[in-house]
């Protein structure tokens, strides 16, 4: 059920549910409650389970603590108060938990002064990071609210003694839940919350969830409180005003030089941040956000603007002592301005910033709403937002995303699904509390959201494997449980192993590069040598090189001089576009289409879209002028939501492209474009290359053979594709750094064995062993969740599977234009993609200029100028 929050409760009403002192002190402190408060304080004072969705500065924390608290306060004051843990916080984030100790400390000191007989109210952090000291002390004299993170919690519940000072928890708080939910992690979590709450807890727990802004709330509260149990959602999503604009650093995307337009990007950077006290900016790669840091440094130096140590970048890559330090700072108001990529998106406590400007498309509105929402950090401050755009397919798309954020239309969160490498840990976790029947644990597991449509046969598979049915134990895979009469219980060792390779988050490892006769060329990330498949050429140190195998975490490369690269080498770090937003992309491109096809007067039409998407004129103007140009290239044949073009295109080098123009993000174009390629490598009996950004993908054939492109899309069995898909993915690079992973959280490879860390290196060969083992065996639940997680959470088979389906249902129309020798102007940077790592970004603005020149060439060989020139309309 839902509440509404708006007039939930009156200040006078919760007022009168607390203890005088905690009463007093909030009135004196804060004179009011805001509005998640007013609806979550007495929810929780009633111990009813709650959502609460609100934007940072918006008081969720105190939402979910100061019902708790009181409520502590008030056992203490009538003698009550028991050395045992009432309440449970968790976080994903090591940081967030120290900044939440912090934020319980200060009210319970301020309450204290005021009130010197308040009762010792005492809070613990239990993390990786806590010494075994201090996890002593807090057995003899445990902690009333323990502050912890989901893995810390899963050891916590497997260790006899620790247990026993849970078994009365009231209450458990999620932060950041909307994090957790969309990760493995999650599943995890909420999987060992059930076991807990059956296994241990003495009490029904009253689950609190805390979250940004997101969408469907729904989903996130009943992954929250499991199967079966009510939930009030506190939706406050919108209560802080945002002002959010795109801005184009110069009038002309198209004919503007790099240099303009670079320059026009830190004028615009250098004017804003000496207006603001404090500004954040958001960048889309740890790259990007090391750059954009070194040359605001460099320019406030030459310019004797500010001093350059008021600059500083925060990343994930940094050590964490850096990552503190900068926070740190950011509190106490020593800096004027911080670069980051994702990694200060959470809710990390970082004091008044009052603008937040995002270099480039932040891919769904709820990552911009978040981004924005570090802005005034207090309910009445405006949130104040700025998106700077650097092309026109991103003018495009940031025009669309600041209209969606503006209607408050979010794109919707993904949850992963029945993951079976977490359903190991899960058992094995069970079988260390106690002793338990296998249906009790079925039915306990099966009340988690990720775990509700798990069949038996599923669940099977998993005990089977871990009582080491499958025959893995000369590759030193040995059973982890017994089952007895039914009965599940660990095997010796089993307690150690959890203990040390338990979680979910995986060692990502630098894959070393070697040429074919063993020469070292330099290092790739994990996530970026995965996404590599034979043939594929990227830049490395300058140079480009083609993939031709890898063998364990080594890559073997051949030299590809003067090559184009396939993969840009920032492409495994780029966020994918969200499925909804991408179609939003295409709906606006076809109300602009619409209105040429309308014929309604071009500064009509500038003034339209300026007005409804509260754009500059001259932005508006490169839109109208994008959308024209392709409609007179095509002859009004737009891609928008309801209609995918295919573009031939024979390039330079002699060679067919397909261009499927595909408004529908990369995470279902991923799953799609490769169905496309098995069936067209499959009828020509030849080897494609694929291609994929937000907007389309391309497909490459060697040399220029003719096909018929049109009836691929309807050749496609929406039945038969994940069958189809699960077979192109076992060939592919991905398989092998995905399966370790999965099998690392199996427990089938051992980060750490007898208290030493086991190599990646050695890993990754004896996974590879290990998958050409188990590729023989039918639906091995390792493999088979490899396989899951890359076409389910990696890319995005159900949206797939649904365009396809739409297509046959005649829902989506299909269009082919073609062939031609120049490429039409929606497809240059989904072209470009390829150009943008040997080339330096100048020489992309040439290459997009020439592209945009060819296009002018052939309109007018068909009889058709275009006005080119903005004129303020």
């Amino acid at each position: 059920m839902e509440i509404n929050y708006t007039n939930y409760f009156t200040d006078d009403e919760i007022l009168r549910m607390l203890t005088p002192q905690v009463a007093n002190w909030f009135k004196e402190k804060y004179g009011s409650f805001t509005p998640p408060q007013r609806g979550a304080i007495p929810l929780i004072k009633m111990n009813k389970n709650v959502l609460v969705s609100s934007p940072t500065g918006s008081g969720k924390t105190l939402a979910a603590f100061l019902g708790i608290l009181d409520t502590l306060i008030d056992l203490g004051y009538k003698g009550n108060l028991d050395d045992k843990i009432y309440a449970i916080y968790i976080s994903p984030l090591r940081a967030l938990n120290n900044d939440m100790r912090r934020n319980l400390f200060e009210p319970l000191q301020e309450l204290k002064q005021k009130y010197q007989d308040l009762p010792e109210i005492r809070i613990g952090v239990r993390t990786s990071d806590t010494t075994s000291y201090e996890k002593q002390k807090m057995l003899r004299l445990p902690p009333h609210i323990l502050i912890t993170t989901p893995e810390s919690f899963g050891i916590s519940l497997v260790s006899p003694k620790f247990r026993e000072k849970l078994a009365e928890v009231k209450w458990i708080i999620i932060d950041e839940i909307h994090e957790l939910a969309n990760s493995k992690r999650g599943a995890y979590l909420m999987g060992m919350i059930e076991i807990y709450q059956s296994l241990v807890a003495k009490n029904e727990l009253t689950r609190i969830g805390l979250s940004a802004t997101v969408s469907p709330l729904d989903e996130v509260a009943k992954f929250l409180v499991g199967r079966d149990r009510e939930y009030n959602i506190i939706d406050a999503r919108f209560v802080k005003p945002t002002d959010i604009r795109v801005v184009s650093p110069v009038k002309d995307l198209v004919h503007a030089t790099e240099d303009e337009i670079s320059q026009g990007i830190y004028s615009y950077l250098v004017e804003e941040i000496k207006k603001h006290k404090t500004t954040l900016i958001f960048t889309n790669t740890r790259s990007a956000a090391e750059r954009v840091s070194y040359k605001l440094r460099k320019i406030f130096e030459t310019e004797k603007i500010f001093d350059s140590d008021v600059v500083a970048a925060h990343h994930s890559s940094l050590s964490r002592d850096v990552r503190l330090e900068v926070e740190e700072k950011l509190k106490r108001g020593e800096l004027k301005v911080v670069v980051s990529s994702t990694s200060l998106e959470l809710g990390i406590d970082i004091g008044y910033i009052d603008l937040v400007i995002l270099l480039s498309s932040p891919k769904s509105v709820s990552r911009l709403l978040q981004r924005i929402g570090r802005a005034g950090h207090n309910i009445r401050n405006v949130s104040k937002g700025r998106i700077i755009v650097v092309d026109r397919d991103d003018l495009v798309e940031c025009t669309v995303l600041a209209k969606l954020a503006r209607d408050r239309k979010i794109d919707k969160l993904h949850i992963p699904m029945k993951p079976l490498d977490v359903l190991v840990q899960l058992v094995v976790a069970a079988s260390l509390i106690s002793p338990i029947k296998k249906d009790n644990l079925y039915k306990i597991i099966t009340k988690s959201y990720n775990y509700q449509g798990l069949s038996e046969e599923e669940f099977d598979s998993v005990i089977a494997y871990l009582q080491g049915n499958y025959e893995l134990e000369s590759k030193n895979v040995y059973s982890k449980i017994r089952v007895e009469n039914d009965m599940i219980k660990p095997k010796r060792g089993a307690r150690m192993i959890f203990f040390l390779n338990s979680g979910t988050i995986p060692d990502e490892a630098d894959i070393a590069v070697k040429t074919e006769n063993g020469k070292y060329v330099g290092n790739l990330e994990e996530e970026f040598a995965e996404i590599l498949m034979p043939g594929d050429i990227f830049v490395l140190s300058g140079k480009t090189y083609e993939f031709i195998r890898s063998e364990g975490n080594v890559i073997i490369v051949r030299s590809a001089e003067g090559q184009r690269p396939t993969v840009p080498s920032w492409f495994s770090e780029m966020l994918p576009l969200a499925y909804d937003s991408a179609l939003e992309v295409g709906k606006f491109r076809g109300f602009v289409a619409n209105l040429i096809e309308k014929g309604v007067d071009r500064k009509e039409a500038i003034e339209l879209v300026a007005k409804e998407y509260q754009i500059s004129k001259y932005a508006a103007w490169s839109i109208y002028e994008y959308v024209l140009e392709q409609y007179l290239f095509t002859n009004g044949i737009i891609p928008t939501d309801k209609l995918i073009l295919i573009e031939i295109y024979d390039d330079e080098e002699n060679r067919r492209n397909f261009i499927f123009h595909a408004l529908y993000g990369r995470r279902a174009l991923d799953a799609l474009s490769r169905a496309v390629a098995y069936i067209v490598s499959e009828e020509l009996n030849t080897d494609v290359r694929i291609s994929v950004t937000d907007n389309g993908f391309i497909i490459t054939l060697p040399q220029i053979i003719d096909y018929n492109i049109e009836n691929v899309l309807y050749k496609l069995n929406p039945d038969e594709m994940y069958n189809i898909l699960s077979k192109v993915v076992l060939r592919t690079e991905m398989i092998k750094k995905r399966f370790r992973h999965c099998a690392e959280r199996s427990f089938m490879l051992l980060r750490r064995y007898k208290g030493r860390e086991t190599s990646i290196d050695r890993r990754q060969l004896n996974s590879e062993v290990l998958l050409n083992v188990v590729k023989e065996y039918e639906s091995f639940p390792v493999l088979k969740e490899t396989i899951r997680e890359i076409l389910e959470d990696y890319m995005d088979i159900s949206k797939a599977i649904e365009i396809v389906k739409k297509i046959k249902e005649g829902e989506i129309n299909v269009k082919v234009i073609g062939p031609n020798t120049i490429p039409s102007p929606f497809a240059h940077n989904i072209i470009l993609k390829e150009h943008s790592d040997v080339v330096l970004a100048e020489q992309k603005r040439d290459l997009l200029k020439k592209l945009h020149e060819k296009v002018l060439e052939f309109l007018r060989d068909k009889g058709i100028n275009i006005d080119l020139k903005y004129t303020e309309t």
